[in-house]
């Protein structure tokens, strides 16, 4: 950990434990609204976790800091007794009556974790522990979402480059956490998948094996979880996903349905999956087969129904609309440029194969600070945050109307992008998904 790092820390948790000097008192309200008004004890670790990040990310906590703050408070709520918080038998919990004792009140039991929490930042403002070693190379990510022309904004993202301090893995190897979610019916669905499947991931034992059949399980598990809540609250929305672990050089992606990620490499678009669209003949024989059948109302859907054909939730129509991810793994050789992740908001506008020109040309406006023709100074901190908003503005431009969500995790330094000479062209590029 750096000198400045530390010091980071240390006015972080000064602020902090000034603002939260005494633990929550019950009755009061809490600083920071729970996800639910009723969490399972399996949905307690992701719902938890979200809360207190959501907390120190509004107090501008350092996210490795945030991280390690709410993993310390969360094993601590783990030895508490949490049995004063089940919920107690009511008339119309015909729905979970049989879980009855697994489901507690949420806003009771997230009182005692903040309190964990505020507990660990007091501690450590008094005596800070030895903070484990940063990644070798931090990424840098750049993501702007917008509603759009829509109704209502129901994406969701996820950017973790702290996923083994967030689950205190100490095994050696740096990972990072990247994922998009397109919602339909409700944002519910894509709430759930961005609180809970990189919670179901890093209890996979075979994550640093085989990151591939680790996803799979947690996008099943996941799906499986999001059923129980579903029935409890009476839901009928559905998500689709598109998730990137990084581990060491290892990158594995995972999807259901139509939000894509494409990889670039030296400024060449790399194909990583194929979307699940009812149309696809594999995905159609599938239904098919199942007794389902794909028709086209303005587009293909299936059984009249949805235009994906696999997604978190939609239980409605399960099996059809399928729960099972596909995932790819991939060896980062060191001349990848990033990884784009997005939603089809985007790419029903952007073909894939204009993605690098896009990106480029996005790096070289931002790169320029507003009225001049000099470079920043620091492009590392200023630019890679504007190029999703321009990707995003791209795609709006093109005529999308639905929500739009774009994430670029660049895997080299953004200088080497800045200054690379494309020797076949940014606009020329391969295996176009699109």
């Amino acid at each position: 950990i750096s000198r400045m790092e530390e010091e980071e820390a240390r006015r972080f948790l000064g602020t902090f434990v000034e603002e939260f000097s005494a633990p929550l008192e019950e009755g009061t309200s809490l600083p920071v609204s729970p996800l639910s008004r009723k969490v399972s004890l399996e949905e307690l670790h992701g719902e938890s976790l979200e809360l207190g990040l959501r907390l120190l990310a509004a107090r501008g906590a350092p996210p490795r800091l945030s991280a390690l703050l709410c993993q310390a408070a969360y094993s601590q709520l783990q030895q508490t007794d949490l049995s004063p918080f089940h919920c107690p038998q009511e008339a119309e919990s015909f729905y979970f009556c049989c879980n009855l004792l697994s489901v507690l009140q949420s806003e009771a039991v997230q009182r005692v974790f903040l309190n964990k929490l505020i507990e660990v930042a007091l501690a450590w403002h008094r005596n800070l522990p030895r903070l484990p070693p940063c990644p070798s190379h931090k990424l840098q990510c750049s993501v702007h979402a917008i509603r759009n022309t829509r109704r209502k904004m129901e994406d969701k993202h996820l950017v973790l480059a702290e996923f083994n301090q967030l689950f205190g893995i100490q095994d050696g190897v740096d990972r990072a956490y990247y994922a998009v979610f397109d919602g339909h019916g409700g944002v519910d669905a894509a709430t759930y998948a961005a609180t809970h499947l990189h919670v179901a991931l890093s209890k996979q034992e075979m994550l640093q094996s085989d990151a591939a059949t680790a996803f799979k399980t947690a996008f099943r598990h996941t799906d499986d979880m999001f059923r129980e809540k579903a029935k409890r609250e009476r839901l009928r929305s559905g998500s689709t996903g598109v998730a990137v672990l990084i581990q060491g050089q290892e990158l594995t992606v995972a999807w259901l349905g139509d939000s894509q990620a494409l990889l670039v490499r030296d400024e060449q678009v790399v194909t990583l999956m194929d979307p699940h669209k009812p149309e696809r003949e594999d995905e159609k024989q599938r239904i098919e087969d199942l007794g389902g059948c794909i028709t086209f109302m303005g587009c293909w859907r299936v059984n009249g129904t949805y235009a994906v054909s696999r997604a978190i939730g939609d239980f409605d129509q399960k099996p059809f609309v399928s729960g099972d991810a596909d995932c790819l793994t991939v060896q980062l050789q060191g001349d990848e440029d990033y990884v784009l992740l997005a939603c089809d908001g985007f790419f029903d506008a952007i073909k894939a194969s204009a993605v690098p020109h896009l990106v480029m040309d996005a790096l070289k406006l931002a790169d320029k600070p507003e009225g001049g023709d000099a470079p920043l100074e620091q492009p590392e901190d200023n630019v890679g945050a504007r190029v999703a908003q321009q990707l995003v503005g791209n795609a709006k431009t093109a005529g999308s109307t639905d929500n739009i969500t774009v994430m670029v995790v660049f895997l080299r330094p953004l200088e080497q992008l800045l200054t690379q000479q494309s020797t076949t062209g940014s606009a020329q590029a391969v295996h176009a998904i699109i």
